[in-house]
């Protein structure tokens, strides 16, 4: 069954959430580590996690699926080189989440998402 399989919606329109998830995605790959709120935290987890998975299969079909994910060939690059090779023993659960407090302005929840 594919019952609850789609993304959040994160308050925004459609293009904007693909936009947002793409930009924190591109962030996690180029730091190795970000800060934002709890469910776009989880949601870019999601997103990440398809994409190391797509970089373990290595092959042509599954990078121009990731760059259809996240068009940068840069960090696709990246993906598919160096963090899905460390990777490779490993099923599932490439990123872990932290909590780190509420925000100071609005107290939102506030998750540190990392490679682990």
């Amino acid at each position: 069954m594919r019952h609850k399989k789609g993304n959040k919606k994160l308050s925004k329109p459609t293009d904007q959430r693909i936009a947002l998830l793409r930009s924190l995605t591109l962030s996690l790959v180029n730091h190795y580590r970000i800060q934002t709120t709890d469910v776009r935290a989880k949601e870019t987890q999601r997103y990440v996690e398809r994409l190391i998975t797509l970089g373990k299969q290595g092959d042509l079909h599954a990078r121009r699926q990731a760059l259809k994910l996240l068009p940068s060939p840069d960090a696709v690059k990246k993906i598919f080189d160096v963090i899905a090779a460390s990777y490779v023993s490993r099923n599932g659960g490439y990123t872990r989440l932290i909590k780190a407090g509420h925000r100071r302005g609005d107290a939102s929840p506030v998750t540190i998402i990392e490679f682990v």
